[in-house]
C-alpha cells in the first residue's frame, strides 16, 4: 500500500515517512484533539483540495491520487498523519441484480494497540453499501476519513458499461489547516473550533463567534431610526403627532444609506402656522463627515397634481433640510420656493407626504 503513516507502525517507520506525513498543531476540536481532514491546495493553486482526488478510470474501477491528511482518533489515541505518495487503484463490486447501492471510499487507519485488528497501517478502502430500493450511505468505519460516495445502480458491471463516473461520484473531502489558518470549506458543515476562527466558503470569509459562522466583515443590516423634526430657529417647533413614519438606514464602513417616508396625520403640528415660516430640519441617523449640498432627493406630495422634488441638503453634520429643486407636474409653479417649511412649497395638511433617500459619508 502506498499510503504511508507516521507514528503508527510498531517498527519500521522511516525518516521519509516522518517527513512526508503532516505534523504540527492543526485545527483543534478539543483541547487535545485535531480536526480530521486533508491538507488543502493544489500544484497550480487553483483548487481548494486536490489531495486524495478520485476519478473513474475503468468500467468498475477508480484511481485515488496522492495527498496528505490527518485522521483523528480518540483523545487518548491522538491524530494519525498519513500521506499517499503514489496513486492507488480501487475496484468496485458489481451491482446487485435488483437494487442499487451506495459505496463509501475512506482513508482508514488500523491501530492494533486500540482496535485489536492485528494491523498497524493506513489504507484507502471501499466500504460497500447495502443494496436497497432506497440505498443509503454506509456508516464510516471507526478511525476513518470519508472521501467520496459512489452510486452503483442495480445490474451494474463491466459487461453492462460499468459505473457512470460522470454522475456516480459525490465528494465528501474536508480540509484541515494549522491553528490560526483560514479553513477552506467544501462540503462540511462542522461547527467552529474557537471564537475567532475563520473559514473560506463560496468565495467569502466567515468568522466563528462561539455559536455560529457569521459573514466577515459583518454584513450591514438595515436599522430603524426616527428622525427628530425641528426648525432652523427652534421656535414654534413642529411635531409628528399621529403621522406615519418609516425610516431606515444602513451603514457599511464610512458610507450611510438612508430611506424614509412620512405621511402626516390629523394631529400633526406643522410648526409656526400659516403666517410665519421657519425652515424644517430632520436629524440624520448617523452624524455626517461634512456639509453637503445634496445627499439625495425627496418627493413632496400634497395631491396627484401638487408634487415637487427637493434636494436633501446637509446644512449641518447632524441634520438635513429640504430645498426645492423643481416645479410641479404640468409646469404649475409652486406657491413658495426655497427650503421647505410649514408654507413651502404649499400649506401642509394631513395626508400630505414626504419620502426620500440619500447617501453620505459618516463622521469618523
Amino acid at each position: 500500500m502506498n499510503l504511508r503513516s507516521a507514528w503508527l507502525a510498531v517498527t519500521g517507520q522511516t525518516r521519509s515517512d516522518t517527513r512526508v506525513a503532516p505534523l504540527g498543531a492543526l485545527t483543534p476540536v478539543s483541547p487535545v484533539a485535531s480536526r480530521s481532514g486533508i491538507m488543502p491546495g493544489s500544484a497550480d493553486g487553483k483548487l481548494r483540495i486536490s489531495g486524495f482526488t478520485m476519478a473513474g478510470t475503468t468500467a468498475m474501477g477508480a484511481t485515488v491520487y496522492p495527498g496528505r491528511a490527518v485522521v483523528q482518533g480518540t483523545d487518548s489515541q491522538g491524530a494519525y498523519p498519513v500521506a499517499l505518495t503514489q496513486s492507488v487503484a480501487l475496484t468496485f463490486a458489481d451491482g446487485h441484480g435488483t437494487y442499487g447501492r451506495i459505496d463509501l471510499v475512506v482513508i482508514r487507519v488500523y491501530d492494533n494497540e486500540y482496535d485489536a485488528s492485528g494491523r498497524t497501517e493506513a489504507a484507502v478502502e471501499v466500504v460497500r453499501g447495502t443494496p436497497s430500493a432506497t440505498p443509503a450511505v454506509p456508516a464510516a468505519p471507526p478511525l476513518s476519513l470519508p472521501l467520496y460516495t459512489v452510486a452503483v445502480p442495480a445490474g451494474t458491471s463491466a459487461g453492462t458499461g460499468g459505473i457512470n463516473w460522470t454522475t456516480a461520484l459525490v465528494g465528501l473531502r474536508t480540509a484541515t489547516v494549522a491553528v490560526g489558518g483560514i479553513l477552506p470549506v467544501t462540503t462540511d458543515t462542522a461547527l467552529g473550533a474557537y471564537p475567532g476562527q475563520y473559514r473560506d466558503i463560496a468565495g467569502g470569509l466567515e468568522r466563528w463567534d462561539g455559536t455560529a459562522w457569521l459573514p466577515y466583515p459583518a454584513k450591514p443590516v438595515w436599522q430603524d431610526w426616527t428622525p427628530v423634526w425641528t426648525t432652523a430657529t427652534g421656535a414654534a417647533l413642529p411635531s409628528f403627532g399621529d403621522a406615519s413614519i418609516t425610516a431606515r438606514y444602513i451603514q457599511q464602513g464610512p458610507t450611510v444609506h438612508l430611506d424614509f417616508s412620512i405621511t402626516f396625520g390629523a394631529s400633526t403640528n406643522f410648526g409656526p402656522g400659516a403666517s410665519v415660516s421657519d425652515n424644517w430640519r430632520f436629524t440624520l441617523p448617523v452624524k455626517a463627515a461634512s456639509l453637503t449640498r445634496c445627499i439625495g432627493f425627496a418627493e413632496l406630495n400634497a395631491t396627484t397634481v401638487n408634487r415637487a422634488v427637493a434636494r436633501m441638503r446637509l446644512t449641518s453634520t447632524s441634520f438635513f433640510e429640504l430645498e426645492l429643486s423643481s416645479g410641479m407636474p404640468g409646469a404649475v409653479p409652486v406657491s413658495a420656493s426655497g427650503l421647505t417649511d410649514a408654507l413651502t412649497p404649499w400649506t401642509w395638511a394631513a395626508g400630505h407626504t414626504i419620502s426620500g433617500s440619500g447617501t453620505y459619508e459618516a463622521a469618523k
